[in-house]
């Protein structure tokens, strides 16, 4: 791919997510899923299926929040990038996205439902492109974007990386 990011933006359409970065949907399953099937007080129904572009450029940054469902990440151009993740248990683990499979980057991952998540360039230089794919669909119903200190307070052992992948 030759295209420098300001070019894919304006390819793709791409305009500013609420946790950073930029993105758009892609795709929107048109079946959907009543409210009874899914989990213990949703509200309303979710599309089977939802997609979109999600990028990062340099020093730019997802903030920590989290989904009521399974969210995988594909990887598609640029530089790698890590998802920082934060379990109900405070546990942290991170992974790397990108297409060194033989350094341990994944061309896609899989993050669990209510997993606390952040993600970032991992040489802050550049920029990456992936996809993100949600099912049951995304729903902003189901998207949680806290502050620092309700994760900190949540998390305490994590606060050097909530502190840094938080806006406030």
């Amino acid at each position: 791919m030759n295209l420098n990011s300001k070019e894919i933006i304006n390819y793709l359409n791409l305009t500013p997510h609420p946790e950073g970065g930029y993105f758009k949907e892609t795709y929107r399953s048109r079946e959907s899923i009543i409210n009874s099937d899914l989990w213990d007080g949703a509200k309303g129904t979710r599309n089977y299926s939802t997609a979109i572009y999600f990028m990062l450029e340099g020093q730019q940054y997802s903030a920590f929040h989290k989904i009521k469902q399974d969210e995988i990440w594909h990887f598609y151009a640029g530089e790698a990038i890590l998802i920082h993740m934060i379990d109900n248990n405070g546990i942290y683990q991170s992974v790397t996205i990108g297409n060194k499979i033989k350094q341990a980057e994944y061309f896609q991952y899989v993050i669990p439902a209510n997993t606390w998540f952040a993600s970032e360039l991992k040489f802050k230089k550049g920029f990456s492109l992936c996809g993100c794919t949600v099912s049951p669909g995304f729903d902003f119903k189901d998207f949680e974007m806290p502050s620092r200190k309700y994760l900190i307070e949540k998390f305490p052992k994590q606060k050097k990386i909530i502190t840094r992948l938080t806006n406030n």
